[in-house]
């Protein structure tokens, strides 16, 4: 794809910039070429890959959807920081708010090397390589204004949404159901929300283990320290810039964070 199409969505996400589509020339026809528009995106900013979204692929009228895309170090706030810079969401019913979605995210500890195509990891391998699963949020904005018509491959070479990630504190105890949990978020004030959170896919790693093996498969590895989310457990959630928020994930865990507005 453009490199000039490329620049202008990785300044965007540096600036903050959310605007019209892309000239239709330089919009991407294909899963093939979305894919590697955002992979031009990830190599002209300047920000190391810090891990991936992701989840199961899904078929609709329009054909799969394939979820996959990186999260990037610069965009990462890890506990436990208690400040969290998030660019304001200019969605009208949400303006002004942060917009989040509750998640856990696995933490590799070794790395898993691309393979090529048809040298799938097995489960177990996977499994072996995480050091460990922390509570997340995932940051939400698109760099396509709301109504400007962007369809899901003009959303995949933008990063599918993504403006970041919270890596909370890590589940402490094993063996607890990663599938679901009592979710609360609350501010000093007021008890924001309280709902029994329930992974999409009904196995948080399902989509991990099919995200590991599409990467490989592209050439792409992953390696020590990478973070990877695997889908909400209770959608988008429109959340209060500046007042200090709980979120507790049940038996996993809890903490505290204040969103303030991201600056260039």
């Amino acid at each position: 794809m453009s490199e000039t199409a490329a620049a202008i969505l990785a300044r965007r996400r540096v600036e903050g910039d959310v605007a019209a589509l892309l000239p239709q020339g330089l919009r991407p026809q294909s899963f093939v070429q979305a894919f590697a528009l955002q992979q031009q995106v990830a190599a002209m900013l300047p920000s190391a890959i810090a891990g991936w979204k992701c989840a199961l692929p899904t078929v609709d009228a329009n054909g799969e959807k394939q979820v996959v895309a990186p999260l990037y170090a610069a965009e990462l706030c890890r506990f436990p920081t208690a400040i969290c810079p998030i660019w304001p969401s200019v969605v009208p019913q949400s303006k002004g708010l942060a917009r989040v979605e509750p998640e856990l995210a696995f933490v590799f500890h070794t790395d898993l090397p691309a393979k090529g195509q048809g040298k799938p990891y097995h489960k177990a391998d996977i499994d072996a390589a995480i050091g460990g699963v922390h509570l997340a949020l995932e940051l939400i904005q698109s760099r396509f204004l709301p109504d400007s018509g962007a369809l899901y491959f003009d959303q995949l070479a933008d990063g599918l949404f993504n403006q970041g990630l919270v890596l909370g504190p890590a589940v402490a105890a094993k063996d607890l159901d990663l599938n679901q949990f009592l979710l609360s978020i609350s501010t000093d004030d007021a008890l924001l929300l309280q709902k029994q959170a329930q992974h999409p896919n009904g196995d948080a790693k399902a989509a991990l283990y099919w995200l590991v093996n599409f990467l490989s498969a592209q050439g792409i590895g992953l390696t020590a320290g990478q973070a990877v989310i695997t889908g909400s457990y209770a959608g988008v959630l429109e959340l209060p810039i500046g007042p200090k928020i709980q979120f507790e994930f049940g038996q996993l865990g809890a903490f505290s964070l204040q969103f303030v507005p991201r600056v260039c």
